[in-house]
């Protein structure tokens, strides 16, 4: 690659992070201004004109102190004493004042940050949610966490630097480069102005260059804490296999790369903090000699060499952290980018326009030729057609890979069809709203995945406006209510991270309790019964059974023995419809069902 060509991706790159700073700015505008809220827009004007009472009176109190020392150093009777005495008084109160003024510009913005960090988190988490089930499978939870959590916090820190940082230190220096101009002549002002531009054209040089490196580090960050993250999920794999030195030096090496990286950042900023202090002092040394050789030559006085010392250190203070601002408000708006980037992902399934919510009748359901594929180049369901008469139970069954889990996302609308239809009592559910959707449908998913919280938490998720008689009586309907009041804690138990302290046949069962807690009119069951034991799966079937009495039901099943029960059994291969009908009349014809159920029973034989 040519130089030419390195720098010509470089400006545009450096092109592209500024059209996304300026997006960031521009979206962040709205939770500082907004319009439907008068109190925020009061509170920022009232923190805005407390800032400028600060700032003025901060830029009059080196004034003060020269009164004082003048009348000090002037010979005199005590009436001047006590002159000093009381300009000293006025110099302290002046700093209080200050304070005094900067803390309640704090207070009064506080609660507009606040809200700002708030609301930006609740948009975050909604719109993940809305987020498809592609998205989800492919995300990765540990660095989606971080990318949250920085980008939020980089919301209240950007509100705060940029409105109580950057204004205040130009109107601070602009203060005081006229009072130079004013009380001394042109040169001090032209040392102060050209010691600020070298100042900030070196801090935001060298700023960039920590920015790219804080990205690097960042990654690294993310990284890290994405394996740890994705190890303690898996505990259990670490443990089967034994591996746990190998994730310790997975995750060590991730960490190794993070210390470079953070060694770097660490690095620059002692070249940052020395070239800063350098090109500080050298402007202060500049100034404070012209005051120096004006006491010299009488036309100035002491106070007035302290006044241009205090002057000096004022405004070095907040130079020096106009550095730290600047690449703090760089690194939110990295960070906050990456956060907006995430808000600007697209939800592959939303409501239509005008979309109405479902009108349940019968619960009859029917495929029309749907047609559907995770990847363009591999369909896998090719044109499917069957219907589900209300209140009936049909039975999805066939080998692995063949589609059967795939019909039930599409019934629940993770993913839209690629060709055809999927109607519920003759709409559409592309035109009904997922909200009503998802309330019609109730799913018993064959990995059933629980909340780190209590037993009664997770039974009382399928209704939130539950009784503890209703939990309860889904418990027994699920057959576990025996089980969990035999626990020492009964339903306060709280079942670990994504249910661990229970066994699969338990959480199935809370699954299963949930889902006959929310009582939908139609029920799809994923391989429902899939981790109990034979004598609890009858008793689950039976549970199950009398569950579905007047609704629609749909089975995905791979234990035949389960489904032999159903109106209609329907045989998928290679995602397509090769064989349907009742138990009796599959077996009788020989067909692909009649070859499943063999194998099934030789091998429940054979076990």
């Amino acid at each position: 690659m040519t130089a030419t060509t390195e720098n010509i991706q470089a400006r545009d790159a450096a092109r592209e992070e500024r059209r996304s700073a300026w997006r960031t700015i521009r979206r962040v505008m709205p939770y500082l201004w907004p319009k439907e809220h008068a109190w925020v827009k009061v509170r920022v004007v009232l923190a805005l004109a407390l800032l400028v009472l600060s700032k003025l009176v901060a830029v009059y109190t080196p004034v003060l102190y020269k009164g004082a020392v003048d009348a000090l150093a002037a010979e005199g009777v005590p009436p001047l004493a006590l002159g000093a005495v009381g300009l000293t008084v006025a110099y302290g109160v002046a700093r209080m004042m200050t304070v005094g003024f900067q803390q309640l510009r704090d207070a009064a913005f506080a609660p507009v940050a606040q809200r700002a960090l708030r609301r930006l988190a609740l948009e975050t988490f909604q719109h993940i949610h809305r987020l498809s089930l592609r998205y989800h499978i492919t995300r990765k939870t540990g660095g989606l966490s971080r990318i949250i959590e920085r980008g939020v916090k980089g919301v209240e820190f950007l509100l705060r630097f940029l409105l109580f940082s950057i204004g205040p230190l130009i109107l601070e220096l602009a203060l005081v480069a006229i009072i130079l101009t004013v009380v001394f002549d042109g040169r001090y002002l032209a040392i102060v102005a050209v010691t600020i531009a070298l100042y900030v054209w070196f801090t935001f040089k060298v700023t960039e260059w920590r920015v790219k490196l804080r990205r690097e580090m960042n990654d690294q960050d993310t990284d890290a804490n994405q394996k740890a993250i994705d190890s303690l999920l898996n505990y259990e794999t670490v443990k089967y296999f034994g591996a746990e030195e190998r994730e310790a030096a997975r995750y060590d090496g991730a960490m190794r790369a993070y210390a470079r990286a953070a060694l770097k950042t660490a690095y620059s900023l002692a070249f940052l903090n020395f070239g800063q202090s350098f090109l500080i002092t050298s402007g202060l040394i500049g100034v404070m000699v012209l005051a120096a050789l004006g006491v010299q030559d009488g036309s100035l006085t002491v106070g007035d060499f302290v006044m241009v010392n205090a002057y000096m250190i004022q405004i070095t203070v907040p130079l020096n952290f106009l550095g730290t601002v600047y690449r703090e408000i760089r690194q939110s708006l990295v960070d906050m980018g990456e956060m907006f980037d995430l808000l600007e992902q697209p939800a592959e399934v939303t409501d239509r326009p005008g979309a109405r919510d479902l009108v349940v009748r019968e619960g009859r359901i029917e495929f029309d030729r749907v047609r559907f594929a995770y990847d363009p180049e591999r369909e896998i369901l090719k044109g499917i057609s069957f219907d589900v008469p209300g209140g009936s139970t049909v039975a999805i069954v066939g080998a692995t890979g063949s589609g059967k889990s795939t019909i039930g996302r599409l019934l629940f609308r993770f993913y839209d069809v690629s060709g055809g239809a999927i109607r519920i009592d003759d709409q559409d559910i592309r035109d009904v709203t997922l909200k009503s959707l998802h309330a019609a449908i109730g799913v018993v998913p064959q990995d059933t995945v629980l909340f780190n919280d209590t037993i009664r938490y997770n039974i009382a998720y399928g209704r939130g406006d539950a009784t503890q008689e209703e939990i309860e009586q889904a418990a027994r309907d699920a057959q576990i209510h025996d089980f969990i009041v035999s626990l020492p804690e009964g339903y306060d138990t709280v079942v670990g991270e994504r249910g661990l302290k229970l066994s699969g046949g338990e959480k199935q069962r809370v699954g299963i309790a949930r889902t006959l807690l929310k009582n939908p009119p139609i029920l799809l069951l994923d391989e429902a019964t899939s981790a109990l034991d034979t004598e609890t799966e009858q008793e689950i079937k039976d549970a199950l059974a009398r569950a579905g009495e007047g609704r629609t039901v749909i089975t995905i099943a791979h234990r035949l023995s389960t489904i032999a029960e159903a109106d209609q059994i329907i045989v998928l291969e290679a995602g397509e419809i090769v064989e349907r009908g009742r138990h009796d009349e599959l077996l009788a014809r020989g067909g692909r069902y009649a070859q499943l159920w063999s194998r099934q029973q030789a091998d429940s034989e054979a076990a």
